[in-house]
């Protein structure tokens, strides 16, 4: 019996890839995979936005949180009005996180898609995806890495976007009396912005490039996408 992680992540991810590296023979499978990470993308956009826009509101209500601060003066009291103040207004302090987080399935499912290239493994194809030659499947992007292989400068890449991807995604707070839960929150923001880029370049070093190329092109993606939302929706929300 299939487990629901290879239903819902591993067979998806490898029928979508194989398909595209079957239709777009012309191209290598770097390439592919970066036509690939955009679709997913795509896919994962309105989730981004509804992330994107928390950020805002929660950015324009420092004000409040601050008046929140001045009133209750017991941290605890004070955590607990304010996760209040939130529910209240219906937002989510943890979202930007929670999308960030969202790629860690995604990861372990390409794990299980890229590490066997080029070499095509039937038994994770929808049975409606034809399986390319292996003559056909160019492993060498654009003719200088073999996405195959390990690479350093891809990994260090991905840690250089991560920590550009995370710090937008976390906010960068000057006063802990805008985050829920104070110190805790700040605590894991810290660690997000910090402590996730260097992990996972060690990480992604040591799986393989393709793994790398992925989550350089999705944060590259992301970053572009958050600075357009912040742009497109921040005349909807006042800002204080």
């Amino acid at each position: 019996m299939k487990s629901i992680f290879h239903t819902l992540v591993s067979e998806p991810l490898y029928s979508g890839l194989v398909f595209l590296i079957d239709k777009l023979p012309f191209f290598d499978v770097g390439v592919v995979i970066i036509i690939f990470t955009i679709i997913i993308k795509i896919i994962l956009l309105p989730l981004s936005i509804k992330a994107s826009k928390s950020q805002l509101e929660m950015k324009s209500a420092e004000k409040d949180m601050a008046l929140i601060k001045a009133k209750y003066t017991d941290k605890t009291e004070q955590g607990v009005k304010v996760m209040e103040y939130y529910k209240e207004k219906g937002m989510n302090p943890f979202t930007g996180i929670l999308v960030v987080l969202i790629q860690i399935p995604i990861l372990i499912g390409l794990y299980g898609v890229f590490i066997g290239l080029p070499t095509i493994n039937p038994e994770l194809l929808y049975s409606f995806v034809s399986i390319p030659s292996p003559e056909s499947i160019n492993m060498i992007f654009l003719g200088l890495v073999d996405i195959s292989q390990k690479s350093l400068f891809l990994a260090v890449l991905v840690g250089i976007t991560t920590y550009f991807q995370t710090s937008l995604a976390t906010g960068n707070p000057k006063d802990k009396s805008t985050l829920p839960q104070g110190d805790l929150a700040k605590a894991m923001s810290f660690q997000m912005k910090y402590f996730l880029p260097p992990f996972i370049t060690i990480i992604i070093y040591n799986i393989s490039s393709a793994v790398a190329l992925y989550l350089f092109v999705s944060n590259l993606f992301s970053i572009a996408q958050e600075y357009y939302i912040r742009e497109k929706y921040h005349k909807s929300v006042t800002v204080v």
